[in-house]
């Protein structure tokens, strides 16, 4: 468990960092995760957070970072 709140602290940096992503849009899908349970990346790209070229670099991401 240690671990996956590692990788999700090491995910909202990358989303804030390199997407320049507020808090406040990362909190809406953090938000609409409680309820609909999707992945995070789906979830930012769902909700017209994040394009689909923002979407392949956090997939990008999280498969060189697994």
């Amino acid at each position: 468990m240690m671990n996956t709140q590692k990788n999700d602290m090491e995910l909202l940096d990358f989303l804030h960092t390199e997407l320049a992503l507020s808090d406040e849009d990362i909190g809406v899908a953090l938000k609409h995760r409680q309820f609909d349970h999707g992945p995070l990346p789906m979830l930012l790209w769902q909700y017209g957070l994040v394009n689909l070229e923002q979407l392949e670099k956090i997939l990008d991401w999280l498969y060189n970072n697994s």
